[in-house]
């Protein structure tokens, strides 16, 4: 049996998806809202509390929020954060996830204090409900929101070429982090970002460099974070805490092709990313998000947490573990049903119903991995062990 012990309340977690971007259509996307999160928040937080999932993900809608330039409306937020300290709720707050006020230019040069600005705002109103040193991701997925804006899934912004959007967020990132650390130095700074494998699709040498190109494309926004690749932007290791990982189904693919099915032999094993990562950053890591669609939740679930275990035993520092979304949602690009997480839609009888099967795989992991939840919450509930480098 591995016992797990982390600076996270509870090793399992649960995120709520809190997107708010516009489509490239112009459609301005609110899941917080879409989900009846926004209205259903406290019994939420408490059937997740009941379900041992004590440490949660969750967002702020900065374009509710900041209505008018540097004019904070907190009444769509500090609701939640009242409900996650009636219900005991360890939250990780996403401060900006792909979506912001129209009046704010994310191209424009004073993005990067515009957002810290926010972020300090944004402490400062939780610091009058919640006295607990934060948990913040600061930017969601910046190498896929980058993505999203160059290949035209999002709309566009800024100039026309390759990096500069990515060098913008990662200096939001840094601007943000270093006004919160002055204020509040015990905060703890987690990332979120998708950890991918890219194969190539044939033994040619440029099809070989093109899939590995790809591939690293996920270590930039971390890498310039921390200041391992481009120094001028002022990224260093106290930039981030906890190294958040993204991981479904689909995350591995191969070059200009399709997804790498489980168990082929070009699909690369969970553990052996996780430990990459590690020896990468030199810092813990989390999965920040993972989970399956359909009937296909419990098996997923069952196959991470095997190569979670085998990470740990090979010296791999992970806390945690958090399903997401941990609520069916309606899919981004046309509101489909997405059946995922352990919690259904609010149905008629105003309650979310569980998903039996993947709540049974839940309590096997929890028993193997060895988590004393209760005797952790009783132990360290808010205590913050930092290892910042």
């Amino acid at each position: 049996m591995t016992s797990i012990d982390t600076r996270f309340s509870t090793f399992f977690q649960a995120g709520f998806e809190c997107s708010s971007h516009r489509r490239k259509d112009g459609v301005r996307l609110d899941l917080i809202r879409a989900t009846s999160h926004d209205r259903h928040v406290s019994s939420d937080y408490r059937q997740c509390a009941e379900m041992g999932l004590r440490t949660v993900r969750d967002g702020l809608r900065w374009h509710l929020i900041e209505r008018s330039p540097g004019r904070y409306d907190w009444s769509s937020w500090l609701p939640m954060v009242e409900a996650a300290e009636a219900n005991g709720m360890e939250v990780i707050w996403d401060l900006y996830h792909y979506g912001c006020p129209d009046h704010v230019d994310q191209a424009g040069p004073d993005f990067p204090k515009r957002f810290a600005d926010f972020a300090v705002a944004a402490l400062e109103a939780r610091r009058t409900v919640a006295n607990s040193p934060a948990f913040v991701c600061p930017l969601n997925e910046i190498n896929f929101v980058c993505w999203a804006v160059e290949s035209g899934y999002f709309l566009p912004i800024g100039p026309d070429r390759s990096g500069w959007l990515k060098a913008q967020f990662v200096k939001a990132w840094i601007a943000a982090v270093r006004a919160i650390r002055e204020h509040w130095p015990e905060t703890t700074v987690v990332g979120a970002e998708p950890l991918i494998h890219v194969a190539p699709h044939d033994q040619r040498r440029e099809t070989h460099r093109a899939a590995e190109l790809n591939r690293a494309g996920m270590f930039q926004s971390y890498d310039w974070i921390t200041g391992r690749e481009r120094p001028e932007l002022g990224g260093g290791p106290t930039m981030i805490d906890v190294i958040g990982l993204n991981y479904y189904p689909h995350n591995q693919w191969y070059w200009k092709g399709p997804t790498i099915p489980m168990g082929h032999h070009e699909y690369r094993s969970l553990a052996d990313m996780l430990r990459e990562m590690a020896e990468r950053y030199g810092k813990p890591l989390f999965l920040s998000e993972t989970g399956a669609e359909g009937s296909g939740r419990p098996a997923w679930l069952h196959y991470v947490c095997d190569e979670v275990r085998e990470a740990i035993g090979r010296g791999v520092a992970v806390e945690g573990i958090c399903i997401y979304p941990v609520t069916a949602y309606p899919g981004w690009d046309n509101s489909r049903h997405c059946q995922v997480g352990l919690l259904s839609p609010v149905g008629s009888d105003g309650q979310r119903h569980i998903f039996g099967p993947l709540y049974e795989e839940l309590q096997r992991q929890r028993a193997i991995f060895g988590v004393d939840e209760a005797k952790r919450r009783e132990s360290s509930l808010h205590i913050v062990r930092s290892v910042r480098g």
